[in-house]
């Protein structure tokens, strides 16, 4: 039996307090975790979803594209980089073929 007791610590996010159970410290050990959770269990699910939602919660919206012509076929096309001329652009099937897919 370990002697760990429960803990009463305070969110970072919402700044209420929370209790750190002494089974959930357990858990942590068991998992080599140093340093207690700091925020509440609410917040820590808010952030995990807004985390999950994409780009560490960060939405770009759409991704821009740029027209450009392929630089082995000649075939006009659409890159998600701004082509500054320094190096050659290739549509996408061309692309796939440089690659051996």
């Amino acid at each position: 039996m370990s002697d760990l007791s429960d803990q009463t610590l305070k969110c970072r996010d919402c700044g209420a307090d929370f209790v750190w159970t002494a089974s959930e410290q357990e858990f942590y050990q068991q998992k080599g975790f140093a340093n207690p959770p700091s925020r509440c269990v609410a917040c820590r699910k808010a952030k995990k979803a807004s985390f999950n939602s994409g780009r560490g919660g960060y939405s770009s919206g759409p991704r821009q594209m740029f027209d450009a012509t392929c630089a082995q076929c000649g075939k006009a096309t659409q890159v998600p980089f701004q082509p500054t001329g320094t190096r050659p652009v290739l549509c996408r099937e061309c692309f796939m073929a440089s690659k051996g897919r």
